[in-house]
């Protein structure tokens, strides 16, 4: 592969990973507006733009393909959809930690996927982490105390925060391993599309469940395009198209940018306090990623 295309790809997930960054501080704007949006509102809205943006770019690369494009079997549809609901859960689960705690501490506990992929591939492949991967987790485990704060504030952070940052970050971890090995044959706009149905099938229940008041539509207007373009549009169709360029590995590396990016964000619109300490553990977490993610052997 040639450089300029190594080029390209780290730019696209680079691009990808920053649109991610940016949802939490939206989120919290939501909330905070005069209208103060509900969760379900802000989920609701992202989803259902999402649908149709997604709906749209399915219909799109079909003309253009001239019918062409390989079909989703119905037992693709049912798998993807099923780990979709797991899409559904991360949004549910990290929009209300939001809630409850600050962005810049709530992406770092959607982080800890680092560490809980670690676990679910030692139970799945039956087989110890190496010592790099043993490392890694270490390193992210004391950057997440350094990045919390938890050591040197004299503030308690909100538990039930803490309790809905925890469960985004597990069924983050379910998303992405559902999302790597299903339906690998089908387009990526089709893979999309089946696993945002599925998503929004639990944002519905969720909806259903927790709206007590009047739905607030505005949210549409104000909100929802934008959570939508951000949140489930963009980040996939770049990132899908960006791996392939750079790997794996390098592109891990790259998508972590959606960590700085989104405590810079924090920092600047919502005014966080955002300290030394806090700063060097999400370099911590960062460095974690690089040395999972590096192959330190030299090739003969």
């Amino acid at each position: 592969m040639s450089k300029n295309e190594l080029i390209k790809g780290v730019f696209l997930v680079g691009l990808g990973a920053t649109s991610y960054g940016m949802l939490a501080t939206v989120v919290k704007l939501a909330y905070k507006s005069q209208e103060q949006y509900t969760t379900a509102e802000v989920t609701t809205s992202q989803f259902v733009y999402g649908i149709l943006g997604m709906l749209l770019i399915n219909l799109y690369q079909k003309y253009k393909n001239k019918n062409q494009v390989v079909k989703a079997s119905s037992k693709n549809i049912f798998h993807l959809m099923l780990a979709g609901t797991s899409l559904g859960m991360t949004s549910v689960f990290y929009y209300l930690c939001v809630k409850y705690i600050d962005v810049s501490i709530a992406i770092v506990l959607l982080m800890q996927t680092v560490w809980i992929g670690v676990l679910v591939e030692w139970f799945l492949d039956k087989k110890a982490p190496s010592k790099q991967k043993s490392l890694a987790v270490l390193i992210v485990l004391i950057g997440t105390l350094l990045a919390t704060n938890l050591l040197f504030s004299e503030v308690e952070l909100n538990w039930i925060g803490l309790f809905w940052g925890m469960l985004a970050a597990i069924s983050f971890t379910t998303t992405m391993f559902t999302a790597n090995k299903i339906a690998l044959g089908v387009s990526s706009a089709q893979r999309s599309l089946y696993m945002l149905l599925g998503g929004g099938i639990i944002v519905l229940f969720f909806s259903l469940y927790t709206q007590t008041e009047a739905f607030n539509f505005s949210i549409f207007g104000q909100f929802g395009v934008f959570l939508a373009l951000f949140g489930t549009i963009i980040p996939p169709i770049l990132m899908n198209a960006g791996f392939p360029k750079t790997g794996l590995g390098l592109g891990s590396i790259v998508s972590s940018l959606e960590l700085p990016v989104s405590v810079l964000m924090a920092y600047f619109l919502l005014n966080e306090t955002v300290v030394f300490s806090q700063w060097f553990g999400i370099v911590l977490i960062i460095t974690a990623i690089v040395i999972m993610n590096i192959n330190f052997k030299r090739k003969k």
